[in-house]
């Protein structure tokens, strides 16, 4: 039995087939990671998603303990971080590490769910340990030289001299098609957008795929595969892009062949995201120093507002007697035509007549000063 590569001149699918007919149906059951190789159909089958039905079915009440569990970890592990102190950002360094600590976690959590949602597909099985993949030279070099439809038929020796490696977060074999996924979870590929790191990932990706038929058989136990196939899963579930090989991670109901994973992984991420901004929304409190404003009494809150929104009268009068009430009165009008004269609020004909007291001011660029 030879294992092959297949072309996919619509992206980056790394297929091998032994038996026409038998891919070319299994590539009508449900729609291919990657586009079409030379043995599959020559148009995918798009399929209303109303319309698409696996063989097994997953529901969030059957593992809703399992992934609160995953949720309460990764919550626990973001708020145990000790951050380091920061001159700029002062004490709300804390707030920058949470930050920090959500976006390696999150993507840390959506390959656990993957791995136990992955467990409703019996065929199913999700290697997370030990994946670094060695980076064949031979395979860097042909993946970097040739197209990818060149490629058809090759398998490499994963160990021929390499390059570095490459460490996917999951490896998803299904037993019942002798096919492999290397996924790579992403949280969100917004980062990605302008820059060549995607490129060189579905690189490193493709080049790992080419090896991994022989590292499956030497490293797992003998397990075999006909068929690998590469997808960059879109935590964020933006538009996804087969044909460059991303999948939105809404669609992982046909990754796994299971209905209902996607429901449950747009569950998780919202529980998640609750979870994670509440704990953002305590340590904003404690930066702005609200945690220890001092908390009144309602009772004397009340009367305090009352008192200042109703100031007491004397309705009995004053409490000196009618001369010296008079005195006063006397001296307080007195004060203010003085402070009148004083500020300036004469007679209209004497404010006409007074002239703007010019004043000199310097302008000219900014200079040292001697001292």
């Amino acid at each position: 039995m030879s294992t092959n590569t297949v072309s996919v001149p619509s992206g980056e699918v790394l297929r091998s087939m032994i038996d026409a007919a038998e891919a070319a149906a299994a590539s009508r059951s449900r729609p291919r990671p990657f586009g079409l190789g030379r043995n599959t159909a020559p148009t995918a089958v798009h399929e209303p998603a109303v319309l698409r039905r696996h063989p097994h079915l997953v529901r969030f009440a059957d593992v809703e303990a399992d992934l609160d569990l995953l949720i309460d970890r990764a919550i626990t592990a973001i708020a145990d971080g000790e951050p380091i102190e920061d001159a700029i950002l002062g004490h709300y360094v804390h707030i920058a590490s949470l930050v920090r600590a959500v976006s390696f976690r999150e993507g840390k959590l959506l390959e656990q769910a993957v791995e136990r949602l992955a467990k409703a597909n019996p065929n199913v099985l999700v290697l997370t340990q030990s994946l670094k993949l060695p980076l064949v030279k031979a395979a860097m070099e042909a993946v970097a030289g040739n197209d990818w439809s060149s490629l058809d038929g090759v398998k490499l020796d994963c160990e021929a001299p390499a390059k570095g490696s490459y460490t996917p977060d999951l490896i998803v074999v299904n037993r019942a098609r002798h096919t492999a996924y290397i996924l790579d979870v992403k949280r969100s590929l917004a980062s990605y957008g302008d820059t060549s790191r995607l490129e060189e990932l579905k690189l490193k990706m493709m080049a790992s795929a080419m090896v991994l038929p022989d590292w499956l058989y030497k490293n797992q136990k003998r397990l075999m595969v006909d068929a690998v196939e590469v997808a960059i899963v879109d935590g964020a579930s933006r538009p996804s892009d087969h044909a460059n090989g991303v999948w939105a991670l809404s669609e992982l109901d046909d990754l796994l062949e299971i209905d209902g994973v996607a429901d449950c992984m747009a569950e998780l991420r919202l529980r998640f995201g609750i979870r994670v901004q509440q704990l953002l929304e305590a340590e904003a409190c404690k930066a702005l120093g609200l945690d220890r404003a001092p908390v009144m009494d309602p009772r004397a809150m009340s009367s305090a507002v009352t008192a200042a929104l109703h100031p007491r009268i004397n309705l009995n009068g004053p409490s000196r007697s009618y001369e010296e009430d008079l005195a006063a009165r006397s001296c307080d009008d007195d004060d203010l035509r003085d402070r009148l004269d004083d500020d300036g609020f004469r007679d209209a004909y004497e404010t006409e007549d007074d002239e703007p007291v010019p004043m000199f001011v310097r302008v000219g660029f900014a200079r040292r000063h001697r001292h």
